[in-house]
Formats: structure tokens, C-alpha cells, sequence
């Protein structure tokens, strides 16, 4: 680690400390654990805390943990919030650090969102005596199940926060540039699954059964003319289904067909009529072809949505204070999610990007594939934002 010498800037100490932030990056991700399996590293995470003298609140019914670092003077409450589940991925990125955990990798990068925090940590350790107010440090268990944000604002470790930030490094968006901006920033999540039942008979033979995959056919089909005809083209709508199950025999009409799919939409209105919308259309299209169609529907989280303006404007200017004004670089809304947008239902929130690519180290692949890997020379921009965020926001 570099020598920290008499510096009070928050960039400065972000590059003494560039070399822990990595080497924690590094750690972590040879070590990764499924959500709600993160035994390991929520130890690991509260061992370095405590060798910062922080004082971390854990669990013992659930994993993760808060660290709480007190300023010299009261002040508002900010919470800083990092994943730290990973994915059931088989590695192949060939790194000296690769994952020691067979199926399992960080190949959404929750590893650096790990030691980005870490990193913020230690900043804010060193200006403590300027900050006013207390910042908590949120290390959340099983982001990827879609409910391991559920667990921390049912049980009230939200109460009493003014505000939360959350950041996500991204294999689309060029290192080391911020994707920071106002409005619609994730899509909501919600989940389905539709169990169809026919009437087996033999392949040669269709007009003595139901056939349950023809059925289940159309009932994919006619989900997405949902999407292209009876949603408005202006509202950004996903109806996917993901997997699809059933069948005996290749000369056998299958009696029964599971679907299992999601739902992902910015508008809040469309969000509250999508589980009625697609339970009609898979009960009738099924109902038309002979079967019957089983549907239930999971409400996940809503979008996040960058909704409030002072907030997007302080970190805004965190950030250029920090690298400049050009520090930032405009990224399309997307349709992925995260339950950080429990949070945000919460107390006021925040989410913004770190890019990820530098085809000079192959950080060329996006997230949740197999080789995704990062520029780790944007990490310490990252903890940069994270403290400097906290230091004007309690200011």
C-alpha cells in the first residue's frame, strides 16, 4: 500500500489505498458463495472492519452485516450499501485469481462492490474528524435470489437513515467512467410460472389428447404479442420466459408442461396489472386448445428510479468533485434489476454505475457471463464516490 502522506482529499487516499481495494477485490472473488450461503465472506468482511476499529452489527439468523462509523459531530444518518452474493457460474476467465469454488463465480461483480466499500471504509476512518453525522455500511446478502434485501428493512436496520447509495460496476460502460443520472436506472422484477395439463395420448394418434407442449406453445407466443400489441410501444415492457418443462416420450403428447419466466418494466401502473394481464392470457390460450393453465405470480421489487433531485445532485457533484466533469458518461436505462430498490422504498435512494471495460486487461465480457472480469484500475474511483458521498451528504 501506498504511504498516505498528510492528505485530507478523498481522491487521494482512494489511491493510497488502490492497491488494498484490489487485493480485497481479489480475495473475494476466489471465494465466492451462493446467496444465502455467505458464511465465509461475511466473516472474512467483518474481520477487516474490525481491524478498522469499526463496529459491525451481524446476524444470527441471516448473513451480511452492518459496519456503523460514527463523525466527531451529529449529523444525519447515510447508509452505504455493496452486494456480496455470487452466482452458480463455472468460471473460464483464466485469472491467476479465479474462483476456488467449482459452479460458483462473481461474475456480476458484487466482488468489487465488496472491496469498493471496504475502501470507503478506510477512507472514511482517516477523515473522520470532519464528518458529521454517522454513515452505516451495508454489506447485503443474496442480492441474485431477488429477496435478500427484504430481511434488513424488515428487520428496522433502515430506520433512522436519511439516505442510501448503492453502486454497480458494468461490463457495458467503459472504465473508469460513472453512469450517474436522474429518473429510471433499473427495471422492476417480478416472476411467474405456468403449469399446463393436457390429456396424454400417443403421437400418432394427436385427436385422442390435449397436447400440452402445442398448448404451451401458443401460450408463449401469445405472452409476447402481449408485449408488441396490447402494451403501449412508448412503455419498456419484458415478458421472457426462461425455462420450459415437460414430456415423456418423443411419440407421446405430454400431459403436462411447467413455464417459468419474469417481468420487468419501469412503469409502476403496468407493474400492478401484469400478473392479471398474463394469467388471462394463459388460462385462455390453454383453455382454447383443451387444457388447463396453473398460474402463479410472484411480486418481486419495483424499479429503481433516481427520484430525488437534490439527492442525484449531490452525488453528481461527489463525483466530479473527485475526477472532473467529464467523469461521466450517459447510459441508457436498462432492464435489468436489483433489489436495491427495496432500500429506495424505504428512505430516499441512489444508484448509479462504474464501467468496467478495458479491452487492454479483457475486461471485454458483460455481466453474469462466464468470463466477465473488470478494469480494476476504476475500483478506487468507486470508493472514492461511496466516502465522498457520505462526507457531503452529512455535511
Amino acid at each position: 500500500m501506498k504511504q498516505i502522506q498528510q492528505t485530507t482529499s478523498v481522491k487521494d487516499l482512494a489511491e493510497a489505498y488502490e492497491s488494498y481495494i484490489i487485493e480485497q477485490r481479489r480475495y473475494f472473488h476466489q471465494y465466492p458463495e451462493l446467496p444465502f450461503q455467505e458464511k465465509g465472506t461475511t466473516a472474512a468482511i467483518k474481520k477487516q472492519l474490525t481491524d478498522m476499529g469499526i463496529c459491525v452489527t451481524d446476524f444470527e439468523d441471516y448473513y451480511g452485516l452492518i459496519g456503523t462509523i460514527e463523525g466527531s459531530k451529529p449529523g444525519p444518518s447515510v447508509m452505504l450499501r455493496a452486494d456480496i452474493d455470487a452466482l452458480p457460474v463455472e468460471e473460464h476467465t483464466d485469472l491467476p485469481f479465479a474462483s476456488q469454488n467449482p459452479g460458483v463465480m462473481h461474475a456480476c461483480g458484487h466482488d468489487c462492490h465488496i472491496s469498493m466499500l471496504l475502501g470507503a471504509a478506510k477512507i472514511l476512518m482517516e477523515k473522520r474528524e470532519e464528518l458529521q453525522g454517522t454513515v452505516k455500511l451495508l454489506f447485503q446478502a443474496a442480492e441474485e435470489s431477488c429477496h435478500g434485501s427484504t430481511y434488513y428493512v424488515e428487520q428496522g436496520y433502515l430506520d433512522g437513515v436519511d439516505a442510501i447509495l448503492g453502486l454497480h460496476i458494468w461490463g457495458t460502460l467503459e472504465s473508469p467512467y460513472f453512469a450517474l443520472h436522474s429518473g429510471g436506472c433499473m427495471a422492476s422484477c417480478d416472476n411467474f410460472q405456468i403449469t399446463i395439463r393436457g390429456r396424454s395420448a400417443h403421437g400418432s394418434a394427436p385427436h385422442l389428447g390435449n397436447d400440452a407442449i402445442v398448448a404451451a406453445a401458443s401460450v408463449i407466443m401469445n405472452l409476447q404479442t402481449f408485449v408488441s400489441r396490447r402494451n403501449d410501444p412508448q412503455n419498456a415492457l419484458v415478458v421472457t420466459v426462461g425455462t420450459i418443462h415437460g414430456g415423456e416420450a418423443f411419440n407421446i403428447l405430454a400431459n403436462k408442461v411447467v413455464l417459468e419466466g419474469t417481468t420487468r418494466t419501469y412503469s409502476r401502473e403496468i407493474q400492478g396489472t401484469l400478473e392479471q394481464e398474463l394469467r388471462q392470457i394463459a388460462e385462455g390460450t390453454a383453455a382454447a386448445l383443451g387444457c388447463t393453465a396453473e398460474f402463479s405470480y410472484q411480486h418481486c421489487f419495483p424499479a429503481i428510479i433516481n427520484e430525488h433531485d437534490k439527492l442525484n445532485k449531490l452525488v453528481e457533484a461527489a463525483a466530479q468533485k473527485l475526477y472532473g466533469e467529464n467523469c461521466i458518461k450517459k447510459m441508457e436505462p436498462l432492464m435489468s434489476s436489483d433489489d436495491f430498490s427495496r432500500f429506495a422504498g424505504k428512505v430516499p435512494g441512489y444508484y448509479g454505475y462504474l464501467g468496467a471495460i478495458n479491452p487492454q486487461c479483457g475486461a471485454v465480457y458483460p455481466n453474469h457471463n462466464d468470463k466477465f472480469t473488470v478494469d480494476e484500475a476504476a475500483l478506487k474511483r468507486g470508493a472514492a464516490l461511496y466516502a465522498q458521498f457520505a462526507l457531503d451528504y452529512c455535511k
